[in-house]
């Protein structure tokens, strides 16, 4: 048997092999038990890097490849394949880009546009939208995107302030463009998507687009010689007051349009679009995400929460575009049959709260939840991309290389971010609320606001650590925990959000004001259980011998504001306490909320089924928290 053993000599390893193996195994549990996403943040960081490094490859060969490049190379690569589906009916990449051709052809021979004029557009969500804004951007016009729910004077003041040539207004808001017709700047010229007009002075263009030829605009028009040219004006409710249009640059649509491929979307994906277009995310990460992947897009006109999963299964749909608001929609719909036999995979959003998030993922099956925190004007963004419930992202060390940001101490009384004594920012410590601010570089940079400078000023932090460096304020508090996730915590200053819009206290205020029996009017946002954001209130001072006019009020607001920024709730107090300043009352009536048991100023509900203002009850108080009051 021995002599058997000699024949045979058992194959022996070499005595570093099984050490080295130990090694491994022992440094894959360390890296599991104390780098658990280390992969994970290695691959997305290698993706992040990859475009940026595309995006300077193209910059140093000269050649600048825009969104819209992109999607006029599709057209001719894959004519055939469906671009958009809407309302049933399938338009190919080549009909849009033809489409968008004849109305650039319109505009070319009847108007004199030049290449980096302003266009407004009036819009709500249709196919047309997307020919006229891909038509003027062939042109080489900034295009500006107006909110449809803003009315007259705010209005108004978004279209003085990006200073258009032209205003185009889809056929369903020519109500909204009756409003602001008579006071337009006479240097506006208007054109409306229909095939006749009322209107003295408005020009029509569907009878146009039809004689038009299809013949592409020369390159020359719309070729970008510069990734910081300003080539979208994309409206944001101001801290201040009336909203403020962020300059969009080539550069931030190509950031904006790689989003769904870094959260692993590729070109056989089918993106459900329900979100307005007037918003960045809907028109650059959504429209320039299917761009960027050479996918196809479902745009729906409105979100409906009762034809949502059918609308999925029917066009096969995989990627989802969502605001925490939706999901909430969603999962508050009657449970019906087989609601899990989707293809949806991923859903790509913000502001979707924890117990929303795990019951969507309960109900509706295994769809990635792909969160992410970004400003329309920003120059920083965090995205999720390891599912963990409730964060907006995560950091890390060469993250911040790349992406330097700060999370500091912030005074909430003084609303203004804490120096110490030397007049330096501190930063928080892990797990507490601070202001997060991104440095603001080269590499990073901050476009600004059109037309006003001093709102661009107003954004940007100086001196923070150091003589001579400069922050993007994002007004967003934020908190860093150990595993170094990120979570959106509250906005500061004068805004909230409500119904997925921003909205700006002081614009609330001033219209109250208008009010011959208003001396004073504080508005704010109160938190509502099982609501995302904050619901307006409007703390009244009437002026003296005067009464309070419910039905006077309800028509102020309604037809001054749009629909999400109307007040909820209204407080009418004696006077206002002079004690402490303005702020620190309102942190006092933030805090006492709505509640009539606790309250004894007279409250009033806005309650959309009557279309009035009525008086806030314990019963209809308690109607509102159980969820019985639709908000």
């Amino acid at each position: 048997a021995s002599a058997r053993h000699d024949l045979y000599p058992l194959p022996m390893l070499p005595s570093w092999v099984p050490g080295a193996a130990a090694g491994i195994v022992s440094l894959h549990f360390i890296q599991k038990l104390l780098f658990p996403y280390f992969w994970a943040d290695l691959r997305y960081l290698l993706k992040v890097l990859t475009y940026g490094l595309r995006v300077e490859m193209y910059r140093l060969q000269g050649r600048i490849v825009t969104v819209l490049d992109k999607f006029v190379k599709l057209a001719e690569k894959q004519p055939h394949k469906p671009f958009l589906i809407y309302e049933g009916k399938v338009y190919t990449y080549q009909d849009v880009d033809r489409r968008s051709n004849r109305i650039a052809q319109v505009f070319l021979h009847h108007e004199a546009l030049k290449k980096g004029d302003t266009v407004a557009m009036l819009m709500g969500n249709e196919p047309d939208f997307i020919h006229v804004w891909f038509g003027l951007a062939k042109l080489g016009c900034v295009v500006a995107f107006l909110n449809f729910n803003v009315r007259s004077r705010s209005l108004l003041h978004c279209v003085s302030s990006c200073e258009p040539k032209i205003l185009v207004v889809g056929a369903d808001l020519l109500g909204t463009l009756e409003e602001i017709l008579p006071n337009l700047q006479n240097d506006v010229s208007v054109w409306i998507m229909t095939k006749d007009s009322t209107f003295p002075s408005v020009h029509t263009l569907l009878d146009k687009i039809e004689a038009a030829s299809e013949d592409p605009i020369p390159v020359n028009r719309h070729s970008a010689n510069n990734l910081r040219s300003s080539v979208l004006y994309i409206f944001t409710s101001g801290t201040t007051g009336l909203p403020k249009a962020a300059v969009i640059s080539h550069m931030q649509v190509l950031k904006g349009a790689a989003g769904l491929w870094a959260f692993g979307a590729t070109a056989e994906d089918i993106i459900y679009i329900t979100l307005p277009l007037y918003h960045s995310a809907a028109s650059l990460l959504g429209i320039g995400g299917c761009i960027e992947l050479g996918a196809t897009c479902v745009l729906k006109k409105k979100f409906s929460a009762s034809q949502f999963w059918s609308d999925c299964k029917k066009y096969n749909v995989t990627v989802i575009q969502y605001i925490g608001e939706l999901c909430r929609y969603l999962c508050s719909q009657p449970v019906k049959e087989g609601e899990k036999n989707h293809k949806v995979r991923l859903a790509v959003g913000n502001g979707v709260r924890n117990d929303v998030w795990r019951e969507f993922l309960d109900r509706f099956g295994a769809v990635k939840i792909c969160e992410f925190y970004g400003a329309t004007e920003g120059n920083i963004c965090f995205m999720n991309h390891t599912g963990k419930i409730g964060s907006v992202g995560r950091t890390n060390f060469f993250y911040k290389l790349f992406f330097p940001f700060d999370l500091i101490k912030y005074d909430f009384q003084k609303d203004e971010p804490i120096r110490n004594k030397h007049g330096w920012c501190e930063k928080v410590k892990k797990g507490e609320a601070g202001l997060l601010i991104s440095k603001v570089t080269a590499k990073t940079p901050f476009f600004g606001y059109a037309g006003n400078k001093r709102h661009t000023e107003n954004k940007l932090l100086c001196e923070v650590f150091k003589k001579g460096d400069l922050y993007f304020n994002t007004g967003d508090l934020l908190v860093q925990d150990h595993e170094n996730f990120l979570y959106f915590w509250d906005r500061i200053g004068d805004t909230f959000r409500w119904k997925g819009e921003n909205v700006a206290t002081t614009e609330v205020s001033d219209v109250i004001a208008m009010l011959d029996f208003i001396q004073e009017a504080n508005v704010y946002g109160v938190s509502v259980p099982d609501h995302e954001g904050k619901a307006g209130m409007a703390s009244l001072i009437l002026k003296q011998n005067m009464s309070l006019d419910l039905e006077q009020m309800h028509k102020q607001v309604v037809t001054y504001l749009p629909s999400y920024a109307c007040p909820l709730f209204l407080r009418v107090q004696e006077k206002m306490e002079m004690t402490g300043t303005f702020k620190q009352q309102k942190f006092r009536l933030v805090d006492e909320g709505f509640n009539p048991s606790t309250i004894t100023d007279p409250l009033y509900f806005l309650d959309n089924s009557k279309k009035a203002y009525v008086l806030l009850t314990k019963e209809v108080h308690e109607m509102i928290l159980s969820g019985k009051m639709k908000l």
